[in-house]
């Protein structure tokens, strides 16, 4: 049974930061993608950071590049997500999200997901 557990969320304050963390467990095939996604009260979920299975591929939603960084620990199985100079509008649930395939940019594609982490960032 292949599980997904995210951890690190919480309250922060505009400006500040916060890492992520998401631990996988059950998946046995190599090369996998991960992803990390989100989803605000009202609307839908988005994108927000993508990692290949080396980390030598990253990709990252124009909202969040150059102050989120996506980073993971295949001797961990754990996916991280290093979040500086938050916002009110990253205030979110964050979801990690895994890819049997390749690394890819669109929900669609993740095979695997986590229940989700809160984080809250005040004005």
């Amino acid at each position: 049974q292949v599980q997904l557990v995210e951890s690190g969320g919480g309250l922060a304050q505009s400006g500040g930061s916060l890492k992520l963390s998401c631990v996988i467990s059950g998946f046995t095939l190599d090369y996998y993608a991960l992803a990390w996604f989100r989803q605000a009260p009202g609307k839908e979920r988005e994108f927000v950071a993508a990692v290949s299975w080396s980390g030598g591929t990253t990709y990252y939603a124009g909202a969040v590049k150059g102050r989120f960084t996506v980073s993971r620990d295949n001797a961990k199985n754990m996916v991280y997500l290093q979040m500086n100079s938050l916002k009110p509008e990253d205030t979110a649930v964050y979801y990690c999200a895994l890819n049997t395939f390749a690394v890819a940019t669109t929900e669609d594609d993740y095979d695997y997901w986590g229940q989700g982490t809160q984080v809250t960032v005040s004005s």
